[in-house]
């Protein structure tokens, strides 16, 4: 705020709101808004809100209008000697330059603790920018170790893949042997399979007319199959066994017999 302001601020802590209207100032040089003074100096003892002195006098605290009319300014100071009047002037301007000047320096203050405050993030800017440079180059050395790792699982893959087609082609090969192996032998053990013996015939002289029953060709293999088996070897009703035919010998005999 310059001299040429032609508005003052209100000097409670809170606050700091333009004056205007009515305003309540202090003989500690401090002015205070009409909202913040009525509440403030309504109790007693009454206590500046900005420096916390007593303000105990009659005078110590005025409840003034800060435009004036013409009628106001024309008879306020009427009838006062000259050097009354500058003397009202002057502390009048000494008042405004204590509240230019508290201005300034709260202006001063608050750039000041702005600049610290501004200092100390850019402080804590710093350290978490080189935490945060520390932690990527590690991450960094990380991935690069990682990579180095994968193009290790990579190749190690590849070689275990390259044996497994080696393997699988050696199977496969192996595989086709043993099936052609196998093959043969089924068929070189077919040729050589020794024929199951049957037993001696023995030749009568007497040739037998085979029936339908009793040929192997009707032989069944279900659950008749044994006893047709059997049935075949057992002659027949109609035919002659080897003792029932006769000899030149046992006809002879047979004559001899019925002669006598």
């Amino acid at each position: 705020m310059s001299m040429c302001d032609d508005t003052l601020l209100c000097n409670y802590p809170k606050c700091r709101a333009k004056l205007c209207g009515f305003a309540w100032v202090t003989a500690c040089s401090h002015a205070f808004c009409d909202q913040h003074g009525s509440g403030e100096f309504s109790r007693s003892p009454a206590i500046c809100p900005a420096c916390s002195s007593a303000l105990s006098g009659k005078l110590d605290i005025v409840r003034t209008e800060l435009s004036p009319s013409e009628e106001y300014k024309a008879m306020v100071l009427a009838g006062l000697r000259p050097e009354t009047v500058l003397d009202i002037s002057a502390r009048a301007l000494a008042f405004w330059t204590y509240q230019v000047h508290q201005e300034r320096m709260f202006q001063e203050y608050s750039l000041s603790r702005a600049e610290g405050q501004v200092k100390q993030m850019e402080k804590v800017l710093t350290q978490q920018n080189q935490s945060r440079e520390l932690e990527l180059n590690a991450m960094r050395g990380e991935v690069t170790s990682l990579k180095k790792v994968m193009e290790e699982y990579k190749r190690k893959y590849s070689e275990v893949s390259e044996r497994l087609m080696e393997r699988n082609r050696q199977y496969q090969k192996l595989q086709g042997l043993y099936d052609s192996l196998r093959l043969r032998n089924m068929v070189v053990g077919d040729r050589e399979a020794p024929r199951q013996p049957g037993p001696p015939e023995f030749n009568t002289g007497v040739v037998r007319q085979s029936s339908p029953r009793g040929s192997p060709h009707f032989l069944g293999m279900g659950p008749e199959g044994d006893s047709r088996l059997f049935s075949s070897l057992e002659p027949d009703a109609g035919a002659k066994t080897f003792f029932q035919f006769s000899s030149p010998a046992r006809d002879r005999g047979r004559a001899l017999l019925k002669k006598y």
